[in-house]
């Protein structure tokens, strides 16, 4: 069987960003898998339970806290759960997640002020899934995950 991989929502073209956005990324690369049915598209926060649309939030310290200070460490968390319980039902071992969020960015993220300052970081579904040895990619290194995933089916 060949590898799945699991893939933000929102670069798939759903609807499910703070600003009831999408932000579709490189679809066409992973246009080959999704017909193969390797594709399995997540989004923690609307799995956490929050809604769409919804306050901006960014990742501060170990908190995800919403401009306005409301704290959404827990619906982060429980979304970041339940994208790992999928991937181990599934044995997914990499991930196409949205760069910069505070669920899932692998390399940079907002830095809590909501002045647009990036700093390097990891969100909340991403150290997750790296903890448990899952393979996360920002929709910038698509090529490399594919080849990454070519290699997993080797």
């Amino acid at each position: 069987m060949k590898t799945k991989i699991l893939v933000s929502a929102c670069l798939l073209g759903e609807a499910v960003r703070y600003d009831g956005k999408s932000k579709p990324s490189h679809k066409d690369k992973l246009q080959p898998l999704m017909d193969e049915e390797r594709v399995v598209s997540i989004c923690p926060e609307v799995m956490g339970g929050l809604l769409v649309p919804r306050e901006k939030a960014e990742k501060f310290e170990n908190k995800i806290l919403t401009l306005s200070g409301r704290d959404l460490t827990a619906e982060f968390e429980k979304g970041a759960r339940l994208v790992l319980e999928i991937a181990q039902r599934e044995n997914i071992k990499v991930a196409i997640l949205k760069e910069k969020s505070p669920s899932c960015g692998s390399k940079l993220i907002y830095d809590g002020s909501f002045q647009g300052n990036l700093v390097p970081g990891k969100g909340l579904t991403t150290l997750l899934l790296e903890s448990e040895g899952i393979r996360v990619f920002g929709e910038s290194e698509i090529q490399a995950a594919l080849e990454y995933m070519d290699g997993l089916d080797a």
